[in-house]
């Protein structure tokens, strides 16, 4: 039995900026500390963090003292005005390549560009970047959406940083048919890329192959997507308690993968669980040929 772990897995370095951000922040200040939305989307970190005192805050209304943090998806500025407005401290911890991604989806509303941004509508990052469309952005989420759109002159396509490539790519495609000139920036960032690269070579190296992290984690679940494609024996764990020997039965070549908001520690126990689970097996097949 060989396990192998994805190049690049686990924690981006935007995500891995925002933990150190909001631990320095509890460490240094005194009062509430909060964060608009969950810092990063994993249950076990966002645990450890509430244990620190860092707060997860959905609603605005919530927060009035201390300091507030602004998670690695970022935020919209209607969102900053109100924030502005209350009475906390704001801590940007917005991820640099979104806060690029952020400035050209801006640039590109002042050149009253039809703006095609690529990406899950209820994901915070979109959310933040549809409003500095200023209007003129359109999420789309899939083909479909796209056969659906008008004939234009003219168009800008870009893509959540989180984005699966090959989606994006079929996005693209369908967009030149719909518009004459078409204007596509690559956001995806490099990190992204990466891992969805390794993870596929690995998918098609191994006999099972399982994705670590949170079920609410959007670049997470491209990976079990992508895997998924090329693996049908693909599955998406939170946690290293959820393998079970029925899942690694028959299989020689183990991979792992983890997300952007996955911990070294959670990749670590699921090898530690794989391991168990073989020696464990092993043990029983022992023991059964002795009673014969």
């Amino acid at each position: 039995m060989e396990i192998i772990i994805a190049k690049n897995s686990g924690l981006c370095y935007g995500v891995r900026r925002a933990l150190k951000i909001a631990r320095e922040t509890r460490q240094k200040k005194t009062g509430k500390v909060c964060c608009l939305g969950d810092l990063i989307h994993n249950p076990q970190v966002i645990a450890d963090l509430k244990e620190q005192g860092i707060q997860s805050v959905t609603n605005l209304d919530d927060l009035n003292e201390g300091r507030v943090i602004i998670r690695s998806h970022g935020v919209s500025p209607d969102t900053y005005g109100l924030l502005e407005k209350k009475d906390v401290q704001i801590v940007d911890a917005t991820c640099p390549i979104v806060k690029k991604i952020q400035k050209l989806v801006e640039m590109l509303a002042r050149q009253r560009e039809e703006i095609i941004i690529v990406g899950n509508r209820e994901h915070p990052e979109i959310k933040g970047l549809i409003g500095f469309s200023q209007g003129k952005g359109i999420i789309i989420e899939n083909e479909a959406q796209v056969k659906r759109l008008p004939r234009k002159k003219k168009r800008a396509v870009l893509a959540q940083s989180t984005q699966d490539l090959y989606l994006l790519e079929k996005i693209v495609a369908a967009l030149i048919e719909k518009t004459e000139e078409l204007k596509v920036y690559n956001t995806i960032c490099h990190s992204t890329q990466t891992r969805q690269k390794s993870t596929s070579e690995l998918a098609s190296r191994v006999d099972t192959l399982f994705i670590i992290g949170g079920k609410n984690s959007s670049n997470t679940n491209k990976l079990f997507q992508i895997s998924k494609r090329i693996l049908p024996k693909t599955y998406f764990i939170e946690k290293a308690d959820q393998i079970n020997f029925e899942m690694l039965k028959g299989s020689k070549k183990i991979g792992l993968s983890g997300g952007a908001s996955t911990p070294p520690e959670a990749i670590q126990e699921a090898v530690d669980k794989i391991k168990a689970s073989f020696k464990h097996q092993h043990h029983r097949e022992k023991i059964v040929q002795c009673q014969r």
